[in-house]
């Protein structure tokens, strides 16, 4: 392995343990009270700049447009982060905000995941998520706000888009970068499934680890996909 590469993995391994440690901070401080909760105000955001960084600093990157188009999706799901951990009191409408950054940053990782690969080339992918997403829209629309059910299906669309196109696109390839962004689109489904059915639904016992570990392991993901 030449010196570039093996200082890269060398940088790897030490921001993936860095992005381990951050994401548990924020995961324990999730439920906090108090001068605690800060910790959970600090270090959610930074796990994803911290993820942002892994990107950007990645070596021999699939393209350099691949992982421009990553970084502004992370830097968006930074913001998302931002505005849904806001209590009302501080940002009445943080959960629209924060539901407009992660539309946004789908668009982003959607339009990545197109640069090599046909959009929805293997129609298979496609079909499968389109079932999940409204299987879940199906059971979760008699709670959902009559003033949220246009943005959250909408945001729905955009998310499912983007992990099937992920997933589609590894079927095309069949490249280990591939694999990791559908895999990191499935756990990105996952999470926003899950916050959906606690916020909406019923509460999820342990929906913090739940949402941001998955969470987290989706971003953790894309990030590795950006080197070849």
């Amino acid at each position: 392995m030449s010196a570039p590469f093996q200082q890269y993995d060398q940088t790897s391994r030490k921001m993936g343990i860095a992005v381990a440690i951050a994401a548990l901070i924020a995961i324990l401080a999730s439920n906090a009270t108090g001068p605690a909760i800060w910790l959970h105000y600090l270090f959610k955001p930074l796990s994803t700049l911290l993820i942002l960084a892994q990107v950007w600093l990645t070596a021999s990157p699939v393209s350099s447009r691949y992982r421009s188009l990553l970084i502004v999706g992370l830097a968006l799901s930074t913001c998302g982060d931002i505005f849904l951990m806001l209590p009302a009191t501080v940002l009445a409408s943080g959960f629209m905000c924060g539901l407009g950054s992660f539309l946004v940053a789908h668009l982003f990782f959607l339009r990545a995941l197109t640069l090599d690969a046909r959009l929805f080339g293997k129609p298979q992918a496609p079909v499968v998520y389109a079932a999940i997403g409204l299987i879940n829209l199906l059971i979760l629309w008699p709670t959902l706000p009559a003033d949220l059910r246009i943005p959250v299906t909408v945001y729905l669309v955009c998310l499912t888009a983007m992990a099937a196109q992920a997933a589609s696109r590894w079927l095309t390839l069949g490249t280990t970068s591939s694999s990791l962004a559908a895999c990191g689109g499935a756990l990105f489904v996952l999470s926003d499934t899950i916050i959906a059915y606690d916020r909406f639904s019923h509460p999820v016992a342990l929906a913090a680890v739940w949402i941001l570990g998955s969470y987290y392991a989706a971003l953790w993901l894309l990030a590795l996909s950006a080197r070849q």
